[in-house]
């Protein structure tokens, strides 16, 4: 089967599936109907998904003895309105699809009916995966607990995520090492004793140990991480008090780590954690810390990569493109995938020629749906030629 002639002919359900995705956005874990209408067209396309934790999975192929690779695609959307002006835009003012895993989804929804309809020729089977969550970094864990690997056991995975940059037929990636960063995220309550403005000395202010603690952590990056390296920590949220001639009791700050290296990422983590705790004893205060999130780099299979990008480069579709050595200091949750299996990521171009189609994230983004049989083709396309070429 040619699966770029093929996902051209599906381009008008393909569409609808990604329109009908975008209007229903959901946030989360829990997405009722987003589950629903894809475990639905599953069945229409002769599947029988289940449940994986809060996910979806389906098996494709009939050849047991073959390896399994893994296809996977994000379902959730963001918490925030949508201004993108689009007659399909989301309603609710509370959701919005502002990062294309509308399309994502939409694209491995018509790799699979393909691989479905190859299904006899297929040299092993393919496991497709579709995750919640993925933008508050808990559908990887949730699946994988939930035995996503396993039954049958994953021997490869793949996972195009497409973005707003240029237009469709190009392919970004990274090869050589991390595509995209790891993301700690943490949460800091520092308690001390509260007091009235005028008697500072009866209190154990909480908020000048957050203001210490906040310059010191910004000296690490600056002064103990490797300049050549690609690291942040940034604190996005400070919260201390109410009134202003009173000394809080509480003081509490958000913020994040991201990183480009395992090693990079352990020291920081293990940095910020001693400078709390010291701060917080040095000034006679108790700290809490919580992580909120802990996802590695995402770092890609080099010989799998090379598989892959072989696989695309044979393709002969019109206006195909690719730019390599494509970083991110933005994350993605396949990392806890590809910290477990060979796995291979890579961006897809979903922007447009003659207009800006915004950023990722931002309430008027707009994705180009030209680019949709393109990465239907190369999920189901790459994922045929692995299996033939690795019996």
């Amino acid at each position: 089967m040619d699966f770029f002639k093929r996902a051209a002919e599906l381009q008008e359900e393909t569409v609808e599936n990604r329109r009908y995705l975008h209007q229903n956005a959901e946030v989360g874990l829990e997405l009722p109907r987003t589950k629903k209408y894809i475990m639905e067209k599953l069945r229409e396309y002769g599947m029988e998904p289940q449940e994986c934790g809060h996910g979806v999975v389906a098996m494709v192929g009939k050849k047991t003895k073959g390896k399994v690779i893994l296809l996977k695609a994000d379902m959730d959307a963001l918490p925030m309105e949508e201004r993108s002006g689009l007659p399909f835009a989301c309603p609710t003012g509370t959701e919005a699809h502002t990062c294309g895993h509308d399309l994502n989804s939409a694209m491995l929804l018509t790799a699979a009916r393909m691989l479905k309809e190859q299904e006899e020729e297929l040299e092993g089977r393919v496991k497709i995966v579709f995750e919640p969550a993925e933008e508050i970094f808990k559908g990887g864990k949730d699946m994988i607990a939930a035995g996503v690997l396993q039954n049958p056991e994953v021997d490869a995975a793949l996972s195009f995520h497409i973005g707003p940059g240029g237009p469709p037929g190009g392919y970004f990636f990274n090869k050589d090492g991390a595509t995209m960063a790891s993301c700690d995220g943490f949460r800091i309550k520092i308690t001390g004793a509260g007091a009235h403005g005028a008697y500072p000395h009866l209190a154990k202010d909480p908020l000048n140990a957050a203001v210490k603690i906040y310059e010191a952590l910004q000296e690490v990056v600056a002064l103990e991480c490797d300049p050549a390296e690609t690291c942040t920590l940034t604190i996005g949220h400070m919260q201390a008090g109410t009134v202003f001639n009173i000394i809080p009791d509480t003081a509490v700050m958000e913020g994040s780590i991201r990183t480009m290296s395992r090693e990079m990422r352990k020291l920081l983590v293990t940095r910020m954690k001693e400078i709390v705790n010291k701060t917080a004893e040095m000034f006679h205060v108790e700290a809490e810390i919580e992580m909120l999130s802990e996802v590695p780099p995402l770092i890609c299979n080099q010989k799998l990569a090379d598989e892959m990008l072989g696989y695309l480069a044979q393709v002969p579709v019109p206006n195909k493109y690719s730019v390599p050595g494509v970083k991110s200091s933005a994350s993605d949750d396949f990392a806890e995938i590809t910290e477990r299996v060979p796995g291979v990521y890579m961006f897809l171009a979903g922007g447009f020629a003659d207009r800006e189609a915004g950023v990722s994230h931002s309430p008027e983004v707009q994705f180009n749906e030209e680019a949709l049989p393109f990465g239907a083709g190369a999920f189901a396309y790459c994922a045929s030629e692995w299996l033939k070429n690795n019996q």
